[in-house]
């Protein structure tokens, strides 16, 4: 399975952005898709999750309200949107998407066997 991000940039706070995760390959072996973000010195961290069927999605406490994460599927391809509104400085970071193809901790970043390029976003006046 191969992952590609796009849709990072600069934005003002309160602003939106929508990122893009195009899943291409073996994708009907994909579980659920997820994704994280990770600013220097610091873990990656879990933003968001979906299912390959559209539901159940999850969101982290800290974007809950603010950002909802998507999925689509056009013949063998799916795409996974996280849109992300009313952002704040604190929501800088590389954001990655990721996928996994077992039933493991949803939450955790271990449990994602495919990850995209990252994608940078930045929150600032």
């Amino acid at each position: 399975v191969q992952l590609q991000a796009s849709g990072g940039g600069l934005v003002e706070p309160g602003g939106s952005l929508r990122l893009s995760c195009a899943a291409s390959g073996r994708t009907f072996d994909i579980f659920s898709y997820a994704w994280f973000r990770q600013t220097p010195g610091k873990d990656r961290e879990f933003v968001a999750a979906i299912l390959w069927r559209g539901s159940p999605r999850y969101h982290a406490d800290s974007v809950k309200g603010r950002f909802a994460i998507s999925v689509s599927r056009n013949n063998a391809e799916d795409t996974v949107s996280l849109q992300m509104d009313s952002l704040k400085p604190d929501d800088t970071a590389i954001y990655y998407c990721a996928a996994r193809s077992r039933a493991t901790d949803l939450f955790s970043r271990n449990s994602y066997d495919y990850w995209g390029q990252g994608t940078l976003v930045t929150v600032s006046s």
